[in-house]
């Protein structure tokens, strides 16, 4: 396997091809998701994946298709197992580990998830060298975000980390980075994938993910949500890597900017724009859309108060290009949730910032906690009386 380049195996295109076709928000893709699924399939004879397709759409299971693609599939597994044999009686160690490396992409490729992790796995044991045994160990990650295993994932970046500590080089330890900033983009740990996105966008290699104008597409949108003001500036908007690119990616330049900018009608217009074009349509970000967008939403809002003590509702909704009625409703949700620090005067149509000091701040955590302490130790006489 090269060092710098790893094959798409197996191709995550697919998995965004599948996500879309599941995905009843993004109607208006499923005709071009569908012909490039199907098109990869038939490419690769993937009998196991086109089976498990036609289940999952509920679309018709041609069997004479499928007979086909397994005839392909088994003819192919006859040579992988005749160069195995080959190299079991006849060669080294190092021709062994390549013919089973060869077998586990097959499986992989043509996706057969249970059949591609135990090749992988044999693979694995019969491989000495540490650095082709953290490619093996990246395999399993990549299956694992293929299929949406996120314990698949989790545990293999583990071992992955494990190994690279024994002294994986330079270019696997920033291909962790990408791949563990991926996995904390899914499961929303957006502060972490930024930090790890941030770090590798001078050096990322990974095309086996995805392209690289992706890759700084999670990086804006992880960073815009979980930096401060100071280092979304320089750590996203003034990067030479992302500006590179930056005005290739739909709405993503005018969402950065203007959030920056505090041009927040327009901000609040690209926010729309990139729920429409890049949240709803990823299957990294789409289960965390609704947390996302609220989210940039009190941040913004947040930004805009900061700079007064008190503003009006006139005035509010005007900077964001929208309604008074929507300004107090969406307001006002975010006050009673604790996430914005302000109250609104409904009489007099103004919002008043009321800042607590940090001293303050933490005499409000310390009551809170020792409230739920005292409770619980009342359950606990409680239970203990009786």
């Amino acid at each position: 396997m090269s060092e710098n380049s790893i094959p798409k195996i197996p191709n995550l295109d697919l998995a965004n091809y599948r996500f879309i076709l599941n995905n009843p928000k993004t109607p208006e893709f499923y005709d071009e998701a569908r012909t490039n699924l199907f098109n990869c399939i038939e490419e690769n004879n993937m009998a196991p994946f086109y089976q498990l397709m036609t289940e999952e759409l509920k679309i018709p299971f041609d069997k004479s298709l499928y007979a086909k693609y397994q005839e392909n599939n088994n003819e192919e597994l006859r040579k992988l197992d005749e160069k195995l044999e080959d190299a079991e009686k006849n060669l080294g160690e190092t021709e062994i580990s390549d013919a089973l490396l060869a077998k586990a992409e097959f499986f992989s490729k043509i996706g057969d998830k249970e059949k591609a992790i135990a090749a992988y796995r044999v693979a694995l044991d019969k491989t000495p060298g540490l650095g082709s045994r953290i490619d093996i160990i990246f395999c399993f990650v990549r299956i694992g975000f293929f299929f949406n295993d996120n314990d698949l994932i989790s545990r293999n970046i583990e071992r992955a980390k494990s190994l690279i500590e024994e002294g994986g080089d330079w270019d696997r330890r920033n291909r962790l980075k990408v791949y563990e900033g991926i996995h904390r983009l899914s499961i929303r740990d957006f502060k972490t994938a930024a930090n790890l996105f941030l770090d590798t966008l001078s050096t990322f290699m990974s095309t086996e993910l995805m392209e690289y104008k992706e890759f700084v597409k999670y990086a804006v949108l992880a960073g815009a949500i979980s930096l401060n003001r100071v280092d979304l500036k320089k750590k996203v908007i003034d990067a030479p890597e992302v500006l590179e690119v930056l005005h290739e990616i739909p709405h993503l330049e005018d969402y950065i900017t203007s959030l920056y900018n505090c041009d927040y009608a327009k901000f609040f217009r690209a926010l729309a724009d990139v729920e429409l074009d890049h949240l709803r349509t990823s299957r990294y970000l789409f289960l965390h859309l609704r947390y996302y967008v609220r989210e940039m939403r009190i941040i913004a809002y947040a930004q805009l108060l900061e700079s007064y003590r008190s503003l009006t509702m006139e005035s509010m909704a005007n900077s964001f290009g929208v309604s008074e009625g929507f300004i107090d409703n969406d307001v006002s949700k975010f006050i009673a949730a604790g996430r914005l620090n302000c109250v609104i005067d409904k009489v007099n149509g103004i919002v008043e910032t009321n800042r607590p000091d940090a001293k303050n701040a933490q005499y409000q955590q310390s009551i809170k906690q020792g409230d739920i302490l005292l409770n619980r130790i009342q359950k606990l006489s409680r239970v203990i009386d009786v």
